[in-house]
């Protein structure tokens, strides 16, 4: 069957030729590799997260915006070039249509990826960490928490990043009637760290448990999308009380600095892999190609 996707999206020929055929496919967001990463550090995790979903039997779909174009699958040199420019942008939601007429290059955002993806008819999509409800009385919500709530997509994730307040995270997460699936766990992972004292709302013990869960509430025709949560990997992940003492100085620091806004949350995951000596960088690295496999399983399974 044809699939009916936007003018306005580019869709590499092979991914377009798999959605037609019916196989599976996970979307991949690029902030990560733009904004998230050290060079080149960035640019071999991207290469390691498609070959762990092809690996696994599904083909990878980097979402991006290349000089204007938004598209959903890169060839290897667009995916080192946007690995390697410097000055990109980070492209949410609220930032693609200024991104077209920029012209410009950028790192979709986990909201924005999803938005590429169920424009394609993706339904499955792997990253590290979600954004959520920010800590103290700001009321900054990420831009992840409403897109989660609107978009059929599942997101495979490790939780949500750890310096967020993450019972409120979940509370918003329930509000929205996003069911929080434990991948093997009852326990919403804390990123780098496995616990969080948090319950999930169900548990999957595999890819075929987690694809049953998405078919039941998608053909329920609920609205809104699945969060599938992946603990990080056990030979990898950082204690708790070792993160909340590092991001305790962090904060600190930043309020000393007078980091606020978008330079924030950058700041605070830089120092928190610096303060751990570098156990953060390591465990993100784990969980994010960890998390791109899980996803290529749930995709083989719904495919």
């Amino acid at each position: 069957m044809t699939r009916i996707i936007p003018d306005w999206l580019e869709v590499e020929p092979e991914i377009r030729r798999a959605l037609d055929g019916g196989a599976p496919v996970v979307a991949l967001e690029s902030t990560v590799l733009t904004h998230g990463l050290p060079r080149p550090i960035n640019l071999e995790l991207a290469r390691r997260m498609e070959g762990e979903v092809r690996r696994a039997g599904a083909l990878p779909a980097t979402a991006a915006v290349l000089h204007g174009k938004l598209r959903l699958g890169l060839k290897p040199e667009e995916l080192q070039a946007l690995a390697m420019q410097e000055g990109t942008l980070k492209v949410s939601l609220r930032d693609l249509g200024a991104a077209r007429v920029s012209g410009a290059s950028g790192g979709t955002t986990v909201a924005a990826t999803m938005y590429l993806a169920q424009a394609a008819g993706v339904q499955v999509f792997a990253t590290g960490g979600i954004g959520g409800v920010h800590r103290g009385g700001t009321g900054d919500v990420s831009a992840d928490l409403p897109a989660l709530a609107e978009m059929q997509v599942a997101v495979v994730c490790a939780g949500a990043k750890a310096i967020l307040d993450l019972p409120r995270t979940l509370e918003w997460l329930e509000t929205a009637g996003i069911p929080v699936i434990g991948l093997g766990t009852d326990e919403f992972p804390a990123f780098y760290s496995r616990e969080s004292g948090l319950a999930v709302s169900a548990r999957a013990e595999d890819a075929a448990g987690a694809a049953l869960l998405l078919r039941q509430h998608w053909d329920l025709g609920l609205p809104g999308g699945i969060l599938v949560c992946v603990p990080c990997p056990a030979d990898e992940a950082v204690e708790p009380q070792a993160i909340a003492r590092a991001l305790e100085q962090a904060e600190r620091e930043a309020g000393q600095a007078g980091v606020r806004g978008s330079r924030l949350t950058p700041y605070l995951l830089a120092r928190i892999v610096e303060l751990t000596e570098g156990q953060a960088l390591r465990a993100n690295l784990a969980l994010l190609q960890q998390n791109a496999r899980a996803a290529a399983e749930i995709a083989v399974a719904l495919a």
